[in-house]
């Protein structure tokens, strides 16, 4: 619909504990395939599951999809098992997360909108029954390793309150991958590395994938092969700020680009730390029982070394960099391995799916929008999964040329959504930078400069794309299919009458980490929840009363102005 303005040019700026055992080659490459290739009769008893997610890596980040970045291990887990190839996440972090461990959209947990910030009182909805606990129920044993970033205003938003028996890892969204420092804004500051509910400071200085993966292998060796386990392994990597040991960047040194040669580095470390991970299921003797899960949490970010091509779009947008996941599962267990799935997958899937090899149940009491894909994965069987409803976000920017009489009376196209029925995807509102941005082809040029393909204007509302015949979303068929258009906006209508309040609320002064010794952490009493949910209402009720008074036009004109900032800071 639109011309495109050619190729141009834009500048990147590249914005002792436990020691890192790396296994023999020959122990870790040949363990998993030879295993692989053993009879998949159903177990004698519920099978281990390790899932393993990446933060921020890009659709063509690995090996097997054609990437300059070596991923070995991820390759070999992947041929050996069934590549998802028609697989969805969500555009941000928390959301994904959110989605994994509910088995629910976004809409129904009030979680539409951004990410959990470190000064907000907000988590992940305590009424949710999460899947861990759904495991824990089935006599699971349940570990977590990594990136939590799902709240922790209170003491029962942790991770070990929400299923989880142990945890090593950091609360918020991105800290150094070596002090373990995060900032809020300036001056917003603390350490961020918890061991269970106890701030770690003692693990300060060691790499955080290598740490991560260490802990992984020690939880294998301590934990007997006859307990049902799952182990959920939320790596930091591949998220910013971009630092790596300096022995993976000399591999990349011919890199011209900075930030990805920083980010390839931090990648092939993070699959060394899968192949560790991978070797001491085996040596410990969990493999041939196990169920790997592979997965990332959404597109990679461009202007930070990540690398979505050929789709289109990056990190937090609608567009299929966004939300095009990576995705494989690796396990003896698989009736037909060694292939590639076209089933329809979403990311809340999972949780019904691993309930479900749990030997757990599921009813519609549950109230789950995903769907038990296991038959899909392992035998080739066609998905019970029809539709994606990707989000509806009604607080974010509303686009400027959107309407309810743009969307026929049905639905107001200013509003962010997404979703995908059967081939087609719909998109209405500002999906967000919808840029195509090739792999790096200038080697020889200052490292900060990177080949964009790009629009050159954006003055609609609505788009539509048949993603079976154009995954790259270069045809857009609006205009010519204002049927299909009908239609999907009607879906996004019934889905948005069964969506609850978005939950965003405003930082906390009293989350500041000079009032927790220097650390993030909880900091909300039962009390002040109450006093807060109170204040609330009485806001709410104020101003239904005021609804014309100027100061509360000035409040949400910075409320809108600081939603835009944060968004684009995402």
């Amino acid at each position: 619909m639109h011309a495109l303005s050619g190729f141009s040019l834009v500048s990147l700026l590249s914005l002792g504990y436990l020691s890192w055992d790396w296994a023999k080659p020959g122990l870790v490459a040949d363990g998993p395939a030879e295993a692989s290739d053993q009879s998949s009769a159903a177990p004698s008893q519920p099978p281990h599951i390790i899932f393993i997610l990446t933060d921020d890596q890009g659709y063509h980040d690995v090996g097997y999809h054609g990437s300059d970045i070596e991923t070995p291990t991820l390759d070999r887990l992947a041929a050996e098992g069934v590549k998802l190839e028609n697989y969805y996440i969500q555009p941000i972090c928390t959301p994904s997360r959110s989605q994994l461990l509910t088995g629910r959209y976004q809409i129904h947990t009030g979680l539409q909108h951004s990410i959990i910030r470190p000064r907000q009182p907000n988590c992940l909805p305590l009424d949710q029954v999460t899947l861990p606990q759904k495991l824990q129920e089935a006599g699971y044993s349940t570990h977590m390793v990594g990136k939590w970033h799902l709240g922790f205003y209170r003491k029962e938003c942790l991770p070990t309150r929400r299923g989880f028996d142990t945890f090593l890892g950091s609360l918020t969204g991105n800290v150094d991958y070596y002090t373990y420092d995060n900032c809020d804004g300036p001056g917003v500051c603390g350490f961020d590395l918890h061991e269970g509910e106890t701030v770690a400071w003692g693990l300060s200085g060691q790499y955080s994938t290598m740490l991560y993966a260490q802990r992984a292998s020690h939880i294998l060796a301590s934990h007997s092969p006859q307990n049902p386990l799952f182990l959920y392994v939320a790596f930091q990597a591949v998220h910013t700020p971009l630092q790596s040991p300096r022995e993976y960047l000399y591999r990349y040194r011919t890199m011209g680009n900075v930030a990805r040669r920083k980010y390839a580095a931090m990648v092939t470390c993070m699959d060394e730390a899968v192949r560790n991970i991978t070797w001491a299921l085996k040596r410990y003797g969990f493999y041939n029982n196990s169920v790997i899960i592979f997965s990332s949490d959404n597109g990679g970010q461009t202007f930070s070394g990540g690398s979505n091509w050929p789709l289109r779009g990056r990190k937090g947008t609608y567009w299929e960099g966004g939300v095009r996941g990576l995705g494989f599962v690796h396990s003896p267990l698989l009736k037909k391995k060694r292939r590639t799935s076209r089933a329809l997958v979403h990311i809340t899937d999972w949780y019904p799916t691993l309930v479900g090899l749990a030997g757990g149940t599921t009813s519609a009491a549950d109230g789950l929008d995903g769907y038990d894909v296991w038959p899909a994965i392992s035998e080739g069987r066609a998905s019970p999964r029809t539709e994606i409803l990707h989000n509806i976000d009604p607080l974010y920017n509303h686009a400027r040329h959107g309407s309810l009489e743009g969307g026929f009376g049905i639905w107001n196209t200013a509003v962010q959504a997404a979703i995908r029925v059967g081939e087609w995807k719909l998109l209405t509102g500002d999906p967000g930078y919808g840029d195509w941005i090739p792999p790096q082809t200038l080697a020889s040029f200052p490292g900060s400069w990177w080949n964009l393909e790009r629009m050159a204007s954006i003055r609609q509302a609505v788009w539509l794309f048949n993603i079976s015949a154009d995954p790259y979303e270069r045809e857009d068929l609006a205009g010519q299919r204002p049927d299909v258009v009908r239609t999907l906006l009607a879906r996004l209508a019934d889905y948005n009458r069964t969506a609850i309040p978005v939950r965003y609320p405003a930082a906390n002064p009293r989350a500041h980490p000079d009032f927790n010794g220097g650390a993030w952490g909880p900091w909300a009493t039962d009390e002040e929840e109450e006093e807060e949910e109170e204040g609330r209402a009485r806001s709410f009720s104020r101003g239904r009363r005021k609804k014309k008074c100027k100061i509360c036009k000035l409040r949400s004109f910075f409320r809108k102005l600081n939603t835009r900032l944060m968004s684009h800071q995402i």
